[in-house]
């Protein structure tokens, strides 16, 4: 069964979002950096397999410019942190689409 949380991270000022599969390991996260929540990862386990079963490391690595990297390993324990909450389907969407639009700008485009 799919899930979703939030976890804050103070010592970074990073808000995360992440979709976790029942072994709680992660399909999708989202990240928001600083006080003006700079959104800096928006990055899908599906997207990265597809990447490295087609052996494009370029690719990958354009990716993970784009988008970040997904964190690796499961998030067993995610439940003893202060700062982490269950959410809705709805509040990881949101999240994930205002990510996504962001990061999707291309890189000329954001600086002029």
């Amino acid at each position: 069964m799919t899930f979703w949380i939030r976890a804050y991270d103070g010592e970074n000022d990073r808000w995360s979002f992440f979709e976790l599969d029942d072994d709680e390991w992660p399909l999708r996260q989202v990240d928001f950096q600083g006080p003006r929540r700079h959104p800096v990862t928006a990055a899908s386990m599906a997207e990265i397999a597809d990447l490295h079963a087609r052996g494009d490391f370029a690719a990958m690595r354009a990716y993970e410019r784009r988008y970040g990297v997904l964190v690796e390993g499961d998030m067993r324990g995610w439940q003893e942190e202060e700062e982490a909450t269950r959410i809705g389907l709805s509040a990881f969407e949101e999240a994930w689409a205002a990510a996504r639009e962001a990061l999707d700008v291309p890189r000329a485009q954001e600086t002029g």
